[in-house]
């Protein structure tokens, strides 16, 4: 998601266990709190966001910026430990993020700003009514070649049909979820496009929107069976929620909120699945309330903080979907 786009679209009601309950109850899921993703090496003082993994979860690519430059970065899993990350084969000349693996770990979409044919200059983006320059973004796609990466190609013009696509998601048929500007006021909407015989079919509203200005950065479950979102809800409406939905074939039920234990204060955005499709990953920058009086200990542990995360910066944080997966199960 654009680091500008921070405020977020529609009413997600929570539907699940207790349908009686409010839109914005914000029921809690105890004991299943968001724990931060390989804190100092993953999660650091930059804005990190979008892990995609491959499919045995032993390699991770992530985009990590500022508010002016962004690439995306690999990281691999060694005796348990994640190793320093590095720029990505294919990244480190444009502004590249979003990241998205697919299911089999054959192919990877990503979002760029990133000139396409004869244009040299980096692609300028139109949203929330102003001129992003050098922030735009078209989809890219890179195929796995052995051990590394063949140069990325754009994607067809019927995805690409702006300058503001990002945030592409994949199942395991190949449909690709994304989001773009559009409708009055330019708010950011997710579609579908399904990918038939190798070519993509024009693509359609996903079907989410129930009233709201918009929804953003789809994570999709490679069978299609659920999708997780964020968006503003009526009593958060400057607040990026996480929210999910069931369905089949590109038709969901009613969004649900994944409650106040999972979103917190700041920006909850950025969804990605692990490798075992049952764990959510989500970006935000939310930092820990102070206290007053504090003692010169906690003072000195919140600045020992700062230099990693808890200082305004994006840090990426994951948390399990068994509780809502298994609910709907039965």
């Amino acid at each position: 998601m654009p680091v500008e786009t921070v405020s977020r679209a529609f009413a997600c009601f929570l539907a699940l266990a207790v349908p009686a309950m409010g839109a914005d109850a914000g029921a809690a899921v105890p004991g299943n709190s968001p724990r931060l993703f390989g804190e100092g090496v993953i999660s650091g003082p930059a804005d990190d966001r979008a892990p995609a993994f491959s499919p045995d979860g032993d390699t991770v690519y992530f985009g990590r910026g500022n508010a002016s430059r962004y690439s995306i970065l690999v990281s691999h899993r060694k005796d348990g430990r994640w190793t320093t990350p590095e720029i990505a084969p294919f990244s480190g000349q444009w502004r590249d993020l979003e990241p998205a693996m697919a299911p089999d770990g054959s192919y990877l979409i990503f979002a760029s700003n990133r000139p396409s044919g004869a244009a040299a200059q980096p692609l300028d983006g139109h949203y929330g009514g102003k001129v992003a320059a050098a922030k735009g973004g078209n989809l890219w796609r890179v195929d796995r070649a052995g051990n590394g990466w063949n140069e990325p190609r754009r994607l067809p013009d019927r995805i690409n049909s702006g300058d503001a696509v990002f945030s592409p998601s994949i199942t395991a048929q190949g449909t690709l979820y994304f989001m773009r500007p559009d409708g009055e006021g330019g708010h950011f909407h997710l579609f579908r496009a399904a990918l038939r015989d190798g070519e993509y079919q024009p693509p359609t509203p996903a079907g989410l929107t129930a009233g709201g200005p918009g929804e953003v950065d789809a994570a999709v479950a490679p069978d299609e069976s659920f999708i997780v979102f964020s968006s503003s809800t009526p009593a958060h409406p400057t607040q990026s929620r996480l929210c999910i939905a069931f369905g089949a074939g590109g038709h969901w039920n009613t969004p649900v909120d994944l409650g106040d234990e999972v979103n917190e204060e700041g920006s909850n955005t950025e969804a990605r699945l692990g490798a075992d499709h049952r764990s959510l990953y989500f970006s935000t920058s939310t930092v820990e309330p102070a206290r007053y009086p504090s003692t010169r200990e906690e003072t000195a542990r919140a600045l020992a903080r700062m230099l990693v995360r808890d200082n305004g910066s994006d840090n990426i944080w994951s948390v399990s979907l068994a509780p809502w997966l298994d609910a709907h199960a039965r």
